[in-house]
């Protein structure tokens, strides 16, 4: 088989690198067998047929509306994300979820955790684990009178405050008592970490300490993305002056979405029809309903995204022998057969719930706490820019 390099794949059909990442990531175009990590190489034959074909209508114009915003928080770039200059995936096996929300908010990585206080919130009148938590966030509004204070202290402590109440606002579930959080390197264990008091309200079973460290390390790799949809939503409630709450209530509104938070809970309900009917059946079923591998693929990481590396990983050493790591497993064989597509952090999250016994919607509301520290930590940037400068025009276009 001749083989192309993306570069000249683009050239060959006239459009940027984004554009052509696109077409992979959509399965226009599909990865040669046999690259490598470092280097996609696609099907020349596939690339002369699309050439000759057209373009996708879909992807004629850019396939997406750009919007460049400076940023010191989030960096991606050669296939890694760093935090502040701190490499995520170093923070995820070594930082608490507290410690990497302070680097976030204020610049600096704390050297122990710092201890997040909650105030009393009643969510009993919510729905699910979701649904509570923005229930929770609402709440916490209304009872703090200073809300309007923007001021970056008051910013950061209004972030830790709001995070421990909706947490610890939650149902928990058997005996409710909080397991501690292992650190590497000998350190002792963390009492009263965000992960731990999470895990009292979301996992039914025994606590073990490898599977509480990869709920940290979710929290953590999921604090920010550069722009995702919700984080530019969010900041554009801070372009008005908008107060932290209302920040954090924009960002939760796209989170909502199946394609943003809400993809967690597609791919963990693959698992479980994967669990009950084998990986091959689910495939089918899920396809022939979504016409797509849900918790596969992503436009920014051809090559597999790396927070699904680094979480799988936990996920894996931390439940071996399980028969739900199994299933986990079986799926990504099935997949592999027949596409060369990499699980993305959807998926890896959903896998974390899954093994560890965790409601369906878990993995929208791990998402949704942790986002909500990049959230604010955008808010925090925006109140440093002149107001209200986001302002798009609209082309009328008669019906």
């Amino acid at each position: 088989m001749t083989t192309m390099t993306v570069s000249e794949a683009a050239d060959r059909l006239g459009v940027k690198l984004p554009t052509l990442y696109a077409y992979v990531s959509r399965g226009v175009l599909t990865r040669a067998r046999g690259s490598s990590s470092r280097r996609t190489l696609l099907d020349a034959s596939e690339v002369e047929r699309l050439a000759r074909r057209g373009r996708p209508r879909r992807a004629s114009r850019p396939f997406l509306f750009e919007v460049e915003i400076e940023t010191g928080l989030t960096e991606i770039r050669d296939h890694s994300i760093r935090f502040r200059g701190h490499d995520v995936a170093v923070l995820a096996r070594s930082a608490t979820f507290e410690q990497a929300a302070t680097l976030m908010w204020t610049g600096s990585l704390p050297a122990e955790s710092p201890g997040w206080r909650s105030v009393a919130l009643d969510t009993s009148a919510g729905g699910d684990l979701v649904e509570r938590l923005r229930l929770g966030v609402v709440l916490a509004a209304l009872a703090d009178p200073l809300r309007g204070d923007l001021d970056p202290p008051a910013v950061a402590a209004c972030g830790a405050s709001l995070i421990a109440s909706i947490v610890d606002a939650l149902p928990v579930v058997g005996d409710g008592r909080a397991p501690r959080l292992p650190l590497p390197n000998g350190a002792a264990p963390v009492r009263g970490s965000i992960a731990g008091r999470l895990w009292a309200r979301s996992a039914p079973g025994r606590a073990r300490p490898d599977l509480v460290a990869a709920l940290n390390a979710a929290l953590v790799l999921l604090i920010d993305h550069e722009l995702a949809t919700s984080t530019f939503a969010a900041r554009l409630a801070a372009s008005t002056r908008a107060d932290p709450y209302a920040v954090v209530l924009a960002g939760l509104g796209p989170v909502a979405g199946p394609l943003h938070g809400g993809a967690s809970r597609v791919a963990r309900r693959l698992l479980d029809d994967a669990h009950r009917r084998g990986a091959p059946a689910a495939l089918a079923a899920s396809l022939q309903r979504d016409r797509r591998l849900p918790g596969f693929g992503h436009f920014l990481y051809p090559d597999g995204d790396p927070r699904a590396v680094i979480l799988l990983d936990q996920v894996r050493r931390a439940a071996r022998g399980a028969r739900t790591l199994d299933t986990v497993e079986g799926l990504l064989g099935a997949v592999r057969q027949r596409s060369a597509v990499q699980p993305n952090v959807d998926f890896a999250l959903a896998s974390l719930a899954f093994v560890a016994g965790m409601p369906e919607e878990t993995g929208e509301a791990i998402f949704s706490i942790a986002r909500t520290v990049g959230w604010l930590a955008h808010a925090l940037e925006e109140y440093q820019e002149a107001p209200l400068r986001f302002r798009p025009r609209a082309r009328f276009r008669p019906s």
